[in-house]
Formats: C-alpha cells, structure tokens, sequence
C-alpha cells in the first residue's frame, strides 16, 4: 500500500471510531453478547436480530455498545454495516477472509470487494496484540449466532 492509503486508511478507521454505524443496543434481538478483551480491556456487548431458516437466515440487525481502542470500536462498525441485510451463508465467506487475513501478519492482502471498508483495519494484522481487538466483534457476532441456533456450540 502506498503512503497515502495508509492515511487515508487511517482515516477511515477514525471515521468509524467517531462516528460509529449501528451502535446502541436495539431491540428487537434474538441473541446477546458480552465480550471482554481482558488484555487490553476492550468490550462489546452486541445484540444480532435474524430471521429466516438455513442458509436464507437474513441478518436484519446488528447493534451493539463497545468500549475500548478505536480499532476495536471502529471494527464494530464497520462489520456491523457489512453483515445488516445479508444472510448468514453470505457473511462467512466475508468474515473468513477478514480472520484469515488479520491473522496473516500482513502476509494475505485484503480483498476489498469482499470486505469492503474492513480492508482499513487490516495494518493491525502486523500487531498480534491489536488482532484481538479488532477481531473482538468478530467473535462476539459468531458468539450470537451460537445463540440463535445458527451454528452450533
């Protein structure tokens, strides 16, 4: 990446922090999170509302309150507004490509197609420690699904 999208990367992911899509918990919701990064302190507690059965199990809302890092803050936001309207079977393939390339180290180059603005948050694959923050609502999300029913526990 050149210079200048690195900055404006950086950007993106103050936007977020500062303006975050989604955030306060709504109802109504099938499902309540509460996770905890007790490394660095950060924590979200997220609200998933799906409907449908299998495969056309739509995400119709994803709320959430976070408090910690702006990475973790800003990857709240950022997946919230990727995952709203899609159904579950066209989330995985996003979410497994954002894991697969936070835990890279830099390695596997983001697909922005698929990941859309997640494609910022990707320079704090180099970072283990900041992996876990922004991966945090990752896992809350995947948390919520077991919830649901939706995947298994």
């Amino acid at each position: 990446m050149s210079t200048g999208l690195n900055a404006l990367y950086t950007e993106l992911v103050m936007e977020h922090d500062k303006r975050p899509l989604h955030e306060g918990l709504r109802e109504p919701f099938d499902a309540e999170v509460h996770h905890v990064n007790p490394t660095c302190g950060d924590e979200i507690t997220l609200r998933l509302h799906v409907e449908g059965d299998g495969d056309e199990r739509r995400i119709l809302d994803v709320s959430y309150d976070a408090i910690g890092c702006a990475m973790s803050r800003a990857s709240a936001s950022i997946m919230a507004d990727l995952l709203i309207g899609r159904t579950t079977a066209e989330v995985d393939p996003v979410r497994e490509h954002f894991e697969a390339s936070m835990r890279s180290r830099g390695r596997i180059e983001g697909d922005e197609e698929l990941i859309g603005d997640g494609i910022a948050l990707l320079g704090a694959a180099k970072f283990p420690a900041r992996v876990k923050c922004v991966l945090m609502p990752w896992k809350a999300y995947q948390a919520a699904l077991v919830e649901t029913g939706v995947l298994g526990a």
